[in-house]
C-alpha cells in the first residue's frame, strides 16, 4: 500500500492519469490525496471529477476554492463563469451525484502515519493542527447542513475579517473557508490579504508558511493553490504541490511515504 498526494488538477485529466500510471496507482490498495481544485480552467474537468467519483473509496479530496464554487453554483442555481469550462459537468447526468460527493469531503486532513497535514491553501500560523481539524469539521457541518444555501450565498467577499473563529456561524464559515481555500499572504497583523496572488519575491507581504512557527514544526504541511510558487517554499516541511499544470507547467505527485516527487511530462 502506498499513499500519494497530487497538486491542483484543474481539469487536466491526461497528465493526471499519466502520473497515476507512472507510479502504478492501484485503487484497491493505494490511497490518493488530492489537494483541491479538481476542476475549472483546464480542458477536461468532467474526466477528472468522474475518475475521482468512480474511485472515491481510494481518494480523499481536501476541497479547494474552485470545488466550493462549483458546489455553490449548483445549489444556488447560478451559471458558472464560462472561463471555468464547466459546461460538461453541469450537463452530465451525474452532476448532482458529483455535488453530493464533494460535500462529503473535508477541507483538511492529518495523516498520522507520515505526520502530514493536508489542505488546499495551507494552515494559518496561529492554528495548531488539532484546532485546524476541528475548524475543518465545523465548516463541513455547515456545507452539509440544511442551511447550506445560506452559507454559500454569503461565502464570498474580500472584507478582512478576524481569523479567530467566534460564535457567529457565518463568520466562522467565511474565516475557515478563506484560510483553507484562499490564503496566500498575511498582513503584519496576521490577517489574511486575499488580493495579492503572485510571486512572494514581488510582494512586501509575508507568505503564510514563512511564519517562524514552521521553523520548529515536526509535521509536514502539504498544499496546492499557489501556482506562482512553482512548487518552491524553501521549507523542508512545507510542500507546495500546485506547479501550474493548467498554465503550461507540470503536475506534481508526491509519495507521502518516502517524499519522492514525480512530475508529469
Amino acid at each position: 500500500m502506498a499513499n500519494y498526494a497530487i497538486g491542483d488538477l484543474q481539469g487536466c485529466f491526461t497528465p493526471f492519469i499519466k502520473l497515476l500510471s507512472e507510479v502504478s496507482f492501484n485503487p484497491s490498495k493505494d490511497h490518493l490525496y488530492l489537494v483541491g481544485d479538481l476542476i475549472a480552467r483546464g480542458p477536461d474537468s468532467l474526466g477528472c471529477l468522474d475518475f475521482v467519483y468512480q474511485n472515491q473509496d481510494a481518494i480523499t479530496v481536501t476541497l479547494g476554492n474552485h470545488d466550493l464554487h462549483y458546489i455553490a453554483c449548483s445549489l444556488l442555481g447560478r451559471k458558472p463563469n464560462p472561463k471555468d469550462k464547466l459546461t460538461e459537468l453541469f450537463s452530465s447526468p451525474l452532476h448532482n451525484n458529483y455535488v453530493s460527493y464533494l460535500r462529503t469531503q473535508p477541507l483538511a486532513v492529518y495523516l498520522k502515519s507520515c505526520a502530514s497535514f493536508i489542505s488546499h491553501a495551507g494552515i494559518h500560523p496561529s492554528w495548531n493542527i488539532a484546532d485546524a481539524l476541528n475548524f475543518s469539521k465545523l465548516a463541513q457541518q455547515y456545507y452539509q447542513s440544511e442551511e447550506v444555501e445560506y452559507f454559500f450565498e454569503n461565502m464570498y467577499g474580500q472584507n478582512d475579517i478576524n481569523f479567530i473563529p467566534n460564535e457567529d456561524p457565518l463568520t466562522n464559515f467565511k474565516i475557515i473557508v478563506n484560510v483553507f481555500t484562499r490564503m496566500r499572504f498575511l498582513e503584519s497583523s496576521g490577517h489574511l490579504n486575499l488580493s495579492q496572488k503572485g510571486n512572494p519575491a514581488q510582494s512586501h507581504l509575508q507568505p503564510w508558511f514563512e511564519h517562524s512557527r514552521f521553523d520548529c514544526e515536526q509535521n509536514n504541511f502539504i498544499f496546492g493553490h499557489w501556482a506562482a510558487l512553482e512548487g518552491k517554499t524553501h521549507k523542508r516541511n512545507v510542500l507546495a504541490l500546485d506547479t501550474g499544470c493548467v498554465w503550461g507547467g507540470n503536475m506534481t505527485l508526491l509519495n507521502l511515504d518516502n517524499g519522492e516527487r514525480f512530475l508529469s511530462k
